[in-house]
């Protein structure tokens, strides 16, 4: 059974306040006073000065377990929200590698789920692990890009995007972080440029909350749990207000969702569940057994979710 058995984060050093962001984004006041009021964003955590292999590295140096570990990694996945991290020829993920010692490592990316990117990159380590023949054998997942156009910046009226990054070491049995089920749904009829085309982003919003209970509550039932035994919600960054609404739908307790980090740090594109999961654990929130829910998703559309055990 997947195990998570470590995750890291890595915080640039910046955080910037909402208002300057906004403004170099050419919003106007009342756009920035919805993102702040209404949405609960305050700072947005960025990087100016590092690259995405600085990024990746980062997140990846600070998981402890890896240290001495490297020679277990069998794979590497990239968890992208976006198709193009780098111009060509630049492989961010490779230089990471080489930075790590992890160069016998196969490494690729996973895409097209957007920022439910990181569920599906959990699933794959773990199916590529358990085919493995090394009982000892690893998989390290890395998530987290750099805001380099508007695109990357800004969900029209929804979201703006920080360059929080974070890694997890993953192994095909373990204690800790046991994945029980995953269910993911891609909606393409909602694919395109939500900016350009406002009709599309009526459709998208009014849909949105339907589609993510429904995958959740697929999650739900694929692990044999319900809402009353699911002792936290780990969701994606993209605001507060989306996931309020969504606790009142369901009957969950708004204060067992992890929103810590929707006002400091930003939507970290397929980072949020590991920056999440983070928060979750050194702030003592999930208690041994314990079954917790993650759930996101992205642009295009894709709806994920996925039941653990602590």
């Amino acid at each position: 059974m997947t195990a998570l058995e470590a995750v890291a984060v890595h915080l640039p050093p910046l955080a910037e306040p909402i208002e300057p962001v906004g403004q170099r984004l050419g919003l106007t006041d009342r756009q920035i006073k919805l993102f702040r009021r209404f949405h609960g964003l305050d700072r947005i955590r960025t990087d100016p000065d590092g690259d995405l292999t600085d990024l990746l590295t980062a997140a990846a140096k600070a998981l402890a377990p890896l240290r001495g570990n490297e020679h277990r990694v069998k794979y590497v996945l990239h968890a992208r929200s976006l198709p193009i991290a780098a111009p060509y020829p630049h492989n961010p993920l490779h230089d990471a590698l080489g930075r790590l010692g992890l160069t016998r490592a196969r490494a690729f990316t996973v895409t097209h789920h957007a920022c439910a990117g990181s569920l599906l990159a959990l699933d794959v380590a773990g199916r590529l692990l358990a085919a493995d023949p090394d009982p000892e054998a690893t998989a390290l997942i890395l998530a987290g890009e750099k805001t380099f156009t508007r695109d990357a910046r800004i969900v029209p009226e929804t979201a703006l995007f920080g360059e929080g990054a974070a890694a997890c070491l993953v192994r095909a049995g373990g204690e800790h972080g046991r994945v029980l089920s995953y269910a993911v749904d891609q909606r393409g009829e909602f694919d395109g440029r939500l900016a350009d085309d406002p009709e599309l982003m009526q459709r998208y919003q009014r849909s949105y909350p339907e589609l993510m209970v429904a995958v959740m509550e697929a999650a739900l039932e694929e692990a044999g749990e319900s809402w009353d035994s699911i002792r936290l919600l780990l969701p994606h960054n993209v605001n507060q207000i989306s996931w309020q609404r969504i606790c009142r739908q369901i009957g969950y307790p708004p204060d067992r969702v992890v929103l810590d980090n929707v006002p400091a740090v930003g939507h970290s594109f397929a980072a949020d569940i590991l920056l999440n999961h983070h928060t979750a654990t050194t702030r003592g929130l999930l208690r041994r057994g314990d079954r917790y829910l993650a759930a996101a998703s992205g642009i295009g559309a894709t709806f994920a979710a996925m039941v653990l055990q602590h």
